[in-house]
């Protein structure tokens, strides 16, 4: 057993001397990157910014510590103990995730959102923590939990073709000290450390570029939607004014707005990103598919400039792909002219 004072504290935050210095316990011995990243993501909570940190497995001391994770045997939420090993724990994190949770996901169910209106410098009641706070769970965490509980990503017993050992688990699991290496019960409190700070780390960097890049992107996407029959009378034609990564975005949405298949835009519209041309692509019927609701015209695929230009009747043409999912034009009314005409063929 080992007692890391102050270990992991915010750089900026500092302990008045009449603060209640609480104490987060987990296991000593080999770590995993599920308590790792639990314990990180409590030093971002105003309750335990301040904790310190027992790494052991004597129930007497664990007894003592205000906060315990990933042991004990125990998950109660009022009292503070966080363990997923007990038999006939099932606990999951809802709102469609069904995998099991680990020591990370309690953690991130109960504190999560507090750690991410912490960093946004913000209430948990601003309506962009919860939005964080689940795709945070979709896109980081739920790894996490399925890979510490043995849950395979894969419904079925598929043989994959190659191994993927660089991610976030296995680069924890890596900092551990070999088999026969020579270590003590510092040594590898320390390694513990490192590995907190580097799955936390991570966490922090993925939910600063939710924060401050996916979600803005959702923002002009909602907008657009929200005025796409200012284009087209149909609502079948969305424009952007700026270029934006929209299609995760578009079909979240279009459920989140209850937007029928009747009402679903077809085209889409946005300057390139490099130039001032502009882009017409159509929306395919999945975010990954290849298909697409309605592919621009089949005479006009995989024609150019004049030739696209006099097929199509419209001025400015650049291009239509072979397979008809995107085509250019040189102006925006070029692109809206091809995304109204093809409506039509």
């Amino acid at each position: 057993m080992s007692s890391l004072e102050g270990a992991l504290d915010p750089p900026a935050k500092k302990v008045k001397m009449n603060d209640e210095r609480k104490i987060i316990g987990t296991h000593n011995g080999t770590f995993h990157c599920d308590e790792a990243l639990a314990v990180f993501l409590l030093k971002r909570t105003k309750t335990y910014g301040n904790a310190d940190l027992t790494r052991t497995r004597d129930t007497a001391i664990l007894d003592t510590c205000s906060i315990v994770v990933d042991v004990g045997g125990v998950y109660d939420e009022s009292t503070q103990r966080f363990d997923h090993h007990q038999r006939g724990f099932v606990e999951v994190f809802g709102h469609g995730f069904n995998t099991k949770l680990s020591s990370a996901g309690l953690v991130y169910k109960h504190f999560g959102k507090e750690v991410i209106a912490n960093r946004l410098q913000t209430t948990v009641k601003d309506e962009r923590v919860e939005t964080l706070w689940l795709k945070l769970y979709k896109e980081f965490i739920e790894a996490v939990d399925g890979n510490d509980n043995g849950v395979s990503q894969y419904p079925t017993d598929l043989k994959p073709r190659y191994r993927v050992r660089t991610d976030i688990s296995s680069r924890v699991s890596f900092l551990n000290p070999a088999w026969n290496e020579p270590v003590n019960a510092q040594a590898v409190d320390a390694r513990f450390l490192e590995a907190s700070s580097l799955v936390g780390e991570e966490f922090l960097s993925r939910l600063d570029y939710y924060a401050n890049a996916w979600l803005p992107a959702r923002r002009l996407v909602a907008e657009a939607l929200n005025r796409k029959q200012e284009a087209d009378s149909s609502g079948k034609i969305t424009v952007f004014e700026q270029f934006v990564p929209w299609k995760e975005h578009l079909f979240d949405l279009e459920a989140e707005m209850q937007i029928s298949s009747e009402s679903q835009p077809i085209y889409v519209l946005y300057p390139d990103e490099t130039s001032k041309n502009w882009r017409v692509q159509a929306v395919p019927t999945a975010p990954d598919s290849f298909e697409s609701r309605k592919a621009l015209p089949e005479a006009w695929r995989g024609l150019r400039d004049d030739v696209l230009s006099s097929m199509s009747g419209i001025e400015g043409g650049i291009f239509v792909h072979a397979s008809g999912f995107i085509g250019g034009n040189k102006t925006k009314e070029g692109a809206l002219q091809m995304a109204k005409l093809a409506l039509t063929m």
